[in-house]
């Protein structure tokens, strides 16, 4: 089968297309792929097995990361949860595969990473696996009292009346205001785990390019931010995207009360999933937490053609030197740190 490269941002097709395929997700959009490029400088391409002019029927989106610090390697797709390759059958996706192989030689990268949900077991045997994280859904087809009753009674439940008892403050939207109080939250939350906070200008990429679809929620007590949470819907899927908090506010439920008021919106907007996102098998807490909503939980795999991966940010000696330095700096220079690193570390 022959293949050709379609550049996403630019073909009419590939909007059409993901409307019609029911794997595709937000990180699919040419919304999502255009915040990526204005941040971090990515240039989206997708594989297709589809001639040009005719209706798309396959595509496996990628950017390719060109970095002085880490090297150049093909990601589909960089800084998200999860991209299926887009395909109607087994011989498309070992078509687009080796298409994506060649394209990793003829641009001299050191390897290729797919992050499918589903496909997993049709992989071929030359790709490895990389990395595994624990994948939760919330399925939205129940009544929002049932919903309710099968939460965790202490965790959840009880939350969530304490913060409506506590009377936290709730607000939505995307203006400037919500998204400086959010990133002042992130900020905080990150400096609390030792890691630079992503850069202030992805986020306002992202309201920027997704526009309604994008929603940042805040809890506040008494005018001061608590918690917050940025989601994204798609279709009939609501996913949770960034969450960050005032850790010295977290007995009073703002976490509980923003996902809770999210399930309801979604509920209520005829969404079917609540995508809560990846969680790290080493963070028991955080797989916990969203065990404790009811959702069901699967392995994520990612896979990988070719040499060694960077080390991520997080493990090794180099994750403890970076906490020691990253702990240190002040407030006004973690924007700037994170500007310089999460270009490198997709």
């Amino acid at each position: 089968m022959t293949t050709w490269q379609i550049d996403p941002l630019q073909d009419p097709r590939w909007p059409a297309f993901l409307e019609r395929d029911p794997h595709a997700t937000v990180f699919h959009t040419p919304s999502w792929l255009e915040a990526l490029r204005r941040t971090y400088g990515y240039e989206p391409t997708v594989l297709t097995t589809t001639a040009p002019g005719e209706n798309l029927t396959d595509g496996l989106v990628f950017c390719r990361v060109r970095s002085w610090l880490t090297g150049r390697r093909s990601i589909s797709l960089p800084f998200s949860d999860h991209c299926e390759p887009l395909v109607e059958n087994d011989e498309a996706l070992v078509c687009l595969l080796s298409a994506f192989k060649r394209d990793l030689s003829e641009s001299h990268a050191r390897y290729l990473e797919i992050r499918p949900v589903t496909l997993q077991a049709k992989l071929s045997a030359d790709l490895r696996q990389t990395d595994s994280f624990c994948l939760h859904q919330l399925d939205l087809s129940p009544s929002l009292e049932d919903l309710f009753r099968g939460f965790h009674k202490d965790c959840i439940q009880r939350k969530i009346l304490r913060a409506e008892r506590e009377g936290l403050s709730y607000e939505e939207g995307r203006s400037e205001s919500l998204l400086e109080r959010f990133y002042n939250l992130v900020m905080l939350t990150r400096r609390r785990q030792q890691l630079v906070p992503q850069p202030r200008a992805w986020f306002r990429n992202l309201v920027a390019c997704m526009g309604d679809i994008l929603k940042i929620r805040l809890a506040s007590k008494d005018g001061r931010p608590v918690a917050a949470i940025l989601t994204l819907r798609y279709k009939d899927t609501l996913v949770y995207k960034y969450g960050c908090s005032d850790k010295s506010f977290n007995n009073l439920g703002g976490m509980q009360l923003l996902f809770w008021k999210a399930i309801q919106e979604a509920r209520n907007g005829g969404l079917s999933r609540f995508d809560m996102g990846r969680s790290d098998w080493d963070n028991p807490g955080l797989i916990a937490f969203k065990d404790r909503w009811g959702a069901g939980r699967s392995a994520l795999a990612y896979w990988q053609y070719g040499g060694a991966p960077v080390q991520a940010i997080h493990s090794g000696w180099q994750a403890r030197m970076a906490k020691r330095i990253f702990g240190h700096l002040p407030d006004s220079v973690l924007p700037l740190a994170g500007s310089l690193v999460y270009r490198h570390l997709p």
